[in-house]
């Protein structure tokens, strides 16, 4: 009886583990299946096309010691130079093999950092889960951008933040250099001690690296000269609205600018400025949250980042397929934890990346032509991301702004009583202030 007892105690621990593992790894063997065999027409067109006629491009003027200044498909903050340069670090491989080698083993990263968030006491795998399951339905297109790699600086910034609040500042740095949107990280950063730490080590990493890439490169700040012409991409919110009035009679095209198709005609201008208000508002209700914020949990920062990268993405002029990526890693992230509010928003964030998939590449040439199948999809898809930014952030105003209700138990109460606090004065910090135990 002893013996079997001890037999049977690894298992509720390693099945799930080895059932991930064994899922990521015939997922991703199926992924690399189809972008080996990118041309197939039943896949619907190349998505290996931005990596030979983009980065591999790139990679040639960024060896040279300088960012493309002059091409305006450069709009990537200058850290996206050393990870497009990072392909002839493995010269045995082209650079497609050698880029698409390195992604997947970002994604591995991302795998395994949430699994062992998820494997501590009081987590969840069920975001570990997400992810293995959820960035297949993209297809193959995720080992074909770098969106993976920037996801990963996310993931880890955010799961450092518990153990190391330098760590995570410091991760924070390099994505946000690398694509801008993980800066979004520290709006959910708890006030107080944390905040100045998470924000010191952000601003010295941040600034220590732009000081660095300036060496090392010319024109590191061109791609903002390119980012101010961009205007209403087709997949993007008011994109879908022009794709709907399209076929009321409004005679406004599509055409190729920026590296994607883009609306043109009357109104556009309109539209493009009515995201830009729209980015700026959801940016005044993210900082109101965090003003009117009093109750933090651990989950609370991968809300916050979930929510903020929702916002900012139904409210871009841009919503590009690959920006699914970011958001399965960022709810991956919450659903790690059993204190999370965005479980439904995690469901509707898969089910939208489901869609995009059919979207892109599959049946992309009907949203350019604005047929009804093709606007179906788009209004399908960014109706379902922008139910996910709306319930994510009442969710997130509510578990921060809304007092407990009388009687529940409180967090503190939760913890295994071996890190609970032997005393009140345990639990103060200089000036008898009190601090925010260890999750």
């Amino acid at each position: 009886m002893k013996r079997r007892r001890l037999l049977a105690l690894p298992l509720p621990a390693s099945a799930p583990v080895l059932v991930l593992a064994l899922t990521w790894l015939t997922t991703r063997a199926v992924m690399l299946w189809l972008l080996a065999h990118d041309s197939l027409p039943v896949l619907g067109g190349r998505v290996a096309r931005e990596v030979w006629h983009g980065y591999h491009h790139w990679y040639g003027t960024l060896a040279s010691g300088a960012f493309p200044a002059h091409d305006p498909l450069w709009q990537y903050p200058p850290g996206a130079g050393p990870v497009l340069l990072a392909p002839g670090a493995l010269p045995w491989w082209s650079y497609l093999q050698a880029f698409v080698a390195l992604t997947v083993a970002a994604d591995a990263v991302i795998a395994v950092t949430l699994v062992r968030a998820g494997g501590r006491p009081g987590r969840s795998l069920y975001g570990a889960a997400l992810w293995v399951g959820g960035l297949p339905l993209l297809l193959r297109l995720p080992f074909a951008r770098y969106d993976v790699q920037v996801t990963a600086l996310a993931v880890v910034s955010l799961l450092a933040l518990s153990r190391s609040t330098r760590v995570c500042g410091a991760f924070v740095a390099l994505g946000a250099l690398v694509k801008v949107w993980p800066a979004l990280v520290l709006l959910g950063v708890e006030r107080g001690r944390d905040t100045r730490s998470v924000w010191t080590s952000t601003a010295v990493t941040g600034a220590s690296a732009l000081a660095l890439l300036a060496l090392a490169f010319r024109d590191p700040l061109a791609f903002l000269l390119q980012q101010g012409g961009r205007g209403v991409q087709i997949e993007s919110l008011g994109g879908t609205v022009l794709s709907v009035a399209s076929h009321a009679g409004w005679p406004g095209g599509v055409r190729y600018r920026y590296g994607a198709m883009e609306f043109t005609g009357p109104y556009v201008p309109a539209v493009a400025h009515l995201s830009l208000a729209l980015t700026a508002a959801a940016f005044g209700l993210l900082l109101l949250w965090r003003f009117r914020a009093r109750r933090w949990t651990e989950a609370t920062p991968y809300d916050a980042a979930l929510s903020a990268v929702l916002l900012f993405t139904v409210t871009s002029r841009v919503i590009s397929p690959q920006y699914m990526v970011w958001l399965l890693g960022l709810a991956g992230v919450c659903l790690t934890s059993r204190d999370t509010t965005q479980r439904p928003v995690a469901a509707l964030v898969l089910a939208a990346t489901a869609v995009s998939s059919v979207i892109f590449p599959l049946h992309y040439p009907e949203v350019i032509d604005r047929t009804w199948t093709g606007t179906t999809l788009m209004l399908v898809r960014n109706g379902l991301l922008t139910t996910a930014a709306a319930l994510s952030f009442t969710r997130l105003w509510r578990s921060g702004t809304v007092r407990a209700v009388p009687g529940a138990k409180d967090r503190a109460q939760t913890l295994p009583r071996s890190r609970t606090p032997a005393s009140p004065v345990d639990a103060r910090g200089a000036g008898g202030r009190s601090r925010r135990l260890p999750g």
